[in-house]
Formats: structure tokens, sequence, C-alpha cells
């Protein structure tokens, strides 16, 4: 009987941690702009919104940004063509379903800007940079609210617990010696 209770458990193990580094590998999801979405600003001077809204923010490699917009889109575009406001014909990343989600698949830079003639001229574009994954200091939850207020935590990502397989194995099976001790 303990023999395949200790086949059971061992199993049982083996998925759970499974799952845990599934979810580990997902990432956060940030909303851009929070509740206002991806609008071109409404003053001259804030022209640097989307840029400040990304520094604030520590992005890592499989984090997905969600773009909400209107009659708008996305492009990701090159360094050059985010300074000159004018992309190519082929961006490396084009959308215009009013609800984008764009995954950050590598460190380094990402330049985003909005598709529409005049949008980027009037500060409609961000630069995201994506950490390396092994730099990262720990973050708090709090830290991507940049509004200190408790009901505007509509811009914090979603925060997924640093928990490894191992350690999960480990407390299960201290967990399981101490049982079958106590038999």
């Amino acid at each position: 009987m303990a023999s395949a209770f200790t086949k059971v458990f061992l199993v049982s193990v083996f998925l759970f941690s499974s799952m845990i580094n599934f979810h580990i590998a997902i990432g956060a999801e940030y909303d851009v702009n929070g509740d206002d979405g991806w609008i071109v600003p409404k003053h001259s001077s804030d022209n640097q919104m989307y840029n400040k809204w990304a520094s604030s923010n520590r992005f890592k490699v499989n984090d997905t940004i969600r773009f909400m917009y209107k009659k708008d889109s996305v492009l990701v575009v090159t360094e050059a063509e985010y300074d000159k406001c004018q992309a190519q014909s082929h961006p490396e990343f084009f959308s215009n379903n009013g609800d984008t989600v764009f995954r950050l698949d590598r460190p380094g830079l990402f330049y985003f800007m909005s598709g529409v003639t005049g949008h980027c001229q009037k500060g409609q574009k961000m630069i995201i940079k994506v950490l390396e994954t092994e730099s990262l200091p720990p973050q708090s939850p709090n830290q991507n609210n940049t509004n200190n207020s408790p009901d505007t935590n509509k811009n914090a990502a979603v925060e997924v617990p640093a928990v490894t397989s191992s350690t999960i194995v480990l407390l299960l099976l201290s967990a399981f010696v101490l049982a079958s001790s106590t038999c």
C-alpha cells in the first residue's frame, strides 16, 4: 500500500511542479496607459506620457502588453522609424483590431507607435526596455502603479509568484516523510 501511495505521490509532485514551471514562464500582463488605453495624448505637454509609463515598469521576457484603442493601430518599428515617426511599408509588427496583446519575447528595446497619420508626432509612441532575466531585482506589486490611490491599481501587472519547482518538491517530500514517520 505504501509503495502505491508513494508512486501516486511522486507523480502528483511531478505534475504539480510542471504546472508551476509553466506559470512562471508566462510572465505578467501590462495594460498600456491603464483605463485610458492607447490614445493620442490630450495635451502637447504629454508627448512623453507613454515613455514615462513604460519607464515606471520593469518588463521581463515573456511579459505581455495590452493595447486597448478605437480607430487606431499599433506598430513595432525600428529605432530610426520611431525617431522619424514614419514606418516603412512592412513594420516588424502591425495590429488594428482594437485589443492588441504583444508578447515581449526577447531582452532589449521595443519601439511602438501609432500607425495613424499624425498620432506619433503628437506623442502616441513608446519605447519599452525588456530586462535580461538573470539581472532582475525583486519588484513589489505596487511598484508598477504610478498613482498612489488604492483604486488605480489597473496599471499594475499581474504578479506571478517566484516559486521554483525544486522548492515545491522539497516541501512536498518533507511533508511526505513527516506523514509516513507518524504512521
